[in-house]
């Protein structure tokens, strides 16, 4: 059996058969991200450890790598209109490696904007891989069925999310929870710091090579789809898609989605660690994070089956009324019920993005590479209001800036209600 790209896929004249194997490595690519992504909330606490950083300040983590998205994607979007999904693909495969190789320099230097640049460059490719691998699963079938078909996949995406944090608790916080680095003396310090920091380059390492063997797979079958390519490249032309209300309120729900989800995974470590939720060792507390990302990936899997059954937008607004009880009750309770109620935010998280995605992207036929590249810019919001919330953190407390994510979710329970009939 083989699926096709349809017309509404944006592709060429010609339509060319997508094998099962490059539909299966293409879901692969959602895992492969989602792990990359979420291994951001290991980092925050090992260099925020590391180089004895505040809240604001470990949080330029986050700011790195989402700042990416903004300045990325719109390019992105051109790029693949004009050489096609695979071939894109492999573009961002091959950034993704080099940014992870970044990783080695910057853990010799022991400089903390080292790492920071590090992240932007592997974001970047992550950026080039989302533009091109989204709409080419929405489009991949029936339009009617692209919510749950994207959501589909990232629940594979969310699988990645799910496992990368526990071994990355394991191998990258390593020794940083059983010492204070400012406690040190300055000798001592620049050893631990060096051999802490080398835990990271190795890890990365490993990791560029699995991008670069994945990358030749798409490499050699970079002809196999000619979907994406006819569309304008002009970078006007894409922020003029603005003009269309389901896109332009997709990209702001989608901001304010990826960064509420991007700001409670960042401070997952440091707020199961308190004594007034759950006391554990920023160890332990890592590896509680795959329950975030966990219900995230469960939620998925469920969700694809309800959004054949429910309009999208009325589920998107139900589940964003859902994370906002969550975190209120997180908020205002304590030990287990406070860690707990907290985690279960990631399976309210479930099918938002990909049914802002595809709402936002629908109808827009030849056009898709260039909506994908505004949605994904979007991504920045990641960035944005994480850095918020660590100032809130810093200003009063864990509890209280949780504040932010809740009101992003509310905004996008609008959207959702608002875009509850097709386009």
């Amino acid at each position: 059996m083989t699926t096709l790209i349809p017309d509404h896929a944006g592709a060429g004249s010609e339509q060319v058969p997508a094998t099962r194997t490059l539909v299966a490595a293409v879901v692969a690519l959602f895992f492969i991200w989602g792990g990359l992504t979420s291994l951001n909330d290991i980092l925050v606490p090992k260099l925020k450890g590391l180089f004895s950083l505040s809240y604001t300040e470990a949080m330029l983590t986050q700011f790195a790598f989402f700042m990416a998205y903004f300045i990325v994607s719109i390019p992105a979007g051109a790029l693949i209109a004009r050489i096609g999904y695979l071939k894109g693909i492999v573009t961002g495969l091959a950034t993704m490696a080099i940014g992870c190789l970044m990783f080695v320099p910057a853990s010799s230097s022991g400089i903390f904007a080292a790492f920071l640049a590090a992240l932007f460059v592997l974001a970047a490719g992550i950026t080039i891989l989302q533009v091109g691998a989204n709409p080419l699963i929405a489009n991949l079938g029936d339009p009617a069925t692209s919510h749950s078909r994207l959501t589909l996949a990232q629940a594979f995406n969310s699988l990645g999310t799910t496992l990368f944090p526990p071994v990355g608790a394991l191998v990258i916080l390593g020794s940083i929870s059983k010492v204070d680095p400012a406690t040190l003396a300055p000798a001592e310090r620049a050893v631990f710091l060096t051999e802490e920091a080398g835990v990271i380059g190795h890890a990365y390492i490993a990791i560029a090579v699995i991008l670069a063997a994945v990358a030749l797979f798409f490499f050699l079958r970079r002809s196999a789809i000619t979907g994406g390519q006819g569309g304008s490249a002009s970078l006007s032309g894409s922020f003029a898609l603005l003009r269309r209300g389901r896109l332009a309120g997709g990209v702001a729900a989608l901001f304010l989605y990826v960064g509420a989800e991007v700001a409670i995974g960042s401070m997952l470590v440091n707020y199961l660690a308190q004594e007034r939720v759950m006391g554990l060792s920023e160890q332990v507390a890592g590896t509680m994070i795959a329950l975030y990302w966990g219900g995230a990936m469960v939620g998925r899997f469920i969700g694809a089956m309800l959004l054949r059954r429910f309009r999208p937008g009325l589920v998107l607004a139900t589940v964003c009324i859902g994370a906002v009880l969550l975190i209120a009750l997180s908020a205002m309770a304590t030990g287990a019920v406070a860690g707990y109620a907290i985690l279960a935010v990631g399976l309210m998280n479930a099918i938002m993005f990909p049914t802002i995605f595809s709402l936002g992207i629908e109808g827009l036929g030849e056009r898709t590479p260039q909506g994908s590249g505004l949605l994904c810019m979007a991504i920045v919001g990641g960035a944005i209001i994480p850095l918020l919330t660590g100032a809130i953190a810093d200003a009063t407390s864990l509890a209280m800036a949780l504040a932010i994510p809740a009101s992003c979710y509310l905004l996008i329970a609008i959207y959702g209600w608002s875009a509850r009939n097709p386009a």
